[in-house]
C-alpha cells in the first residue's frame, strides 16, 4: 500500500473508532438514539496526507528538473568542450602549415642564395679567366710567341729560333711580302706572308683556330710550321727554300 494511502486509512480508522466510543458509554436506561446518532455523524478526513501526497510529486518533478537541467548542462559542456578542442587542432595545423610554408620558404631562399653565389663564383672565374687571357705584342716577337703557343697546343714541333731565322731569309718579316718572280709565281700561284707559303699549301695545312687569311701572320707561321713539320719533322730543319 502506498505511504499516503496507508495515512488516510489510519486517520479513517481513528474517527470511526471514536464514534464508537462515544455510542458504547451511553446509559443502559437512557433511550436509544443510536440510529440518529451513528447517521448523524460526520467522519473527518485530514487534508494533510493529500497535502503530502502533493508535495511528494511536486518534490520527485522537481528533482527531475534538476537533473534534466544538470544532463543538459552537461550535454553543453561536453559540445563546448568538443569544439574548444576542433578549434584548438584546426589552430594548430594552421600554425604547422604555416610554419611548414616558412621553412619551404626559407630553403627557397637559401637556394636562391647559393644558387646566385654560385653564378657571381662562375661569373668571377670567367672574368679573371678573361682577365689571365695572353696578350701578344703586334710585332714579329709577338706573332712568332702566339705561333708558338698555339703549335704546343696542337703538337706541332719547332722554336722560336727556327721561325726567326726561316721568317728572316723568306720576307725580312713582311707579313705582306709577295714572290713574283719564282717558278711558283710563273705557274700562277706565287709565295705569300712571312713564311712565303703557296695558297694550296697554307689550305693543306692550315691549323684550326688561327685565320683563313694568308696574309696572317700567326696563321701564315703556323701553317707553315706544320708543313715543315710534316716535310722535314721542324721548322728548324729548315735552312733554305722548301
Amino acid at each position: 500500500m502506498p505511504k499516503n494511502t496507508h495515512k488516510i486509512a489510519i486517520a479513517g480508522a481513528a474517527t470511526l473508532g471514536a464514534a464508537a466510543l462515544a455510542f458504547s458509554v451511553v446509559p443502559a436506561d437512557a433511550q436509544t438514539t443510536t440510529t440518529d446518532a451513528v447517521s448523524t455523524a460526520r467522519v473527518a478526513y485530514s487534508s494533510k496526507p493529500v497535502q503530502d501526497v502533493k508535495a511528494d510529486v511536486t518534490d520527485q518533478l522537481a528533482a527531475k528538473s534538476v537533473k534534466a537541467d544538470a544532463i543538459a548542462a552537461a550535454k553543453k559542456k561536453a559540445a563546448a568542450a568538443e569544439a574548444a578542442k576542433k578549434k584548438a587542432a584546426a589552430k594548430a595545423a594552421a600554425a604547422k602549415k604555416k610554419a611548414a610554408a616558412a621553412a619551404a620558404a626559407k630553403r627557397k631562399a637559401a637556394a636562391a642564395h647559393k644558387a646566385k653565389e654560385a653564378a657571381s663564383r662562375s661569373a668571377k672565374r670567367a672574368a679573371i679567366k678573361k682577365a689571365s687571357v695572353k696578350r701578344y705584342a703586334n710585332n714579329l716577337d709577338g706573332w712568332i710567341k702566339h705561333s708558338l703557343d698555339i703549335m704546343k697546343s696542337k703538337g706541332i714541333p719547332g722554336s722560336y729560333n727556327g721561325l726567326h731565322r726561316n721568317i728572316i731569309r723568306e720576307s725580312s718579316g713582311n707579313p705582306n711580302a709577295i714572290n713574283n718572280w719564282d717558278i711558283n709565281a710563273i705557274n700562277g700561284i706565287p709565295s705569300k706572308g712571312l713564311l712565303q707559303v703557296i695558297p694550296p699549301t697554307f689550305k693543306a695545312y692550315h691549323v684550326a683556330g688561327t685565320s683563313w687569311n694568308i696574309y696572317d701572320p700567326v696563321a701564315n707561321i703556323t701553317a707553315a710550321a706544320n708543313y715543315a713539320a710534316d716535310k722535314y719533322g721542324t721548322i728548324d730543319n729548315v735552312d733554305s727554300a722548301y
